[in-house]
């Protein structure tokens, strides 16, 4: 309870952390295509890097291999929204097997530490004029609210970027995401 605490306390206030993270730690970085993988990579290869902190990249298509309902991981998930609220199609098996309704309730509870970066553009929205990162990421939205439903911890909130407005939200996120992990 008190590391929880330090790790609220020390968190950006964008990006609030809910839980700890166990270390040392091997954290799976499971990416979609071009940015995100981009992205993945950056995460990896940060000179801020937490210390007691191994990243593995994890194309989003493999992500079955991670089984995720058997063993204890820590995953950061990195995905896109395309047209009409959808993945991509790389991410399309990830996100239908999050979905699956024959999951019972708590599946991945004790088993699946987390966090999710979406990826959208909301130029390809019809209102360009209003609309922010919070409008172009239901992808990221509905798999990181199923991850929970099903017992999931989140280590770190959700973060949303929009190419319209410069991707500049990945870097407070990435930030974030490794406060996180040098607090556990």
């Amino acid at each position: 309870a008190d590391a929880a605490r330090r790790l609220l306390a020390a968190a950006p206030s964008a990006y609030p952390t809910t839980t700890q993270v166990p270390s040392p730690v091997t954290v799976k970085l499971v990416h979609d295509e071009d940015l995100a993988e981009e992205v993945a990579g950056r995460l990896r290869d940060s000179p801020s890097r937490p210390a007691h902190v191994t990243y593995e990249l994890v194309p989003i298509d493999k992500f079955k291999a991670l089984a995720l309902d058997q063993q204890e991981t820590c995953v950061v998930f990195i995905v896109s929204t395309v047209e009409n609220e959808q993945p991509t199609e790389a991410a399309g098996g990830c996100v239908r097997w999050a979905h699956r309704r024959t999951h019972p309730e708590g599946l991945l509870a004790g088993k699946l530490t987390y966090s999710v970066l979406g990826l959208g553009d909301s130029n390809l929205l019809l209102d360009r004029q209003t609309t922010t990162a919070k409008d172009c990421n239901q992808v990221a939205q509905k798999l990181d609210a199923r991850l929970e439903a099903l017992g999931a911890i989140r280590f770190c909130a959700r973060g949303e970027a929009d190419d319209r407005t410069g991707n500049t939200e990945i870097d407070p996120w990435l930030r974030a995401v490794e406060e996180a992990l040098r607090s556990a």
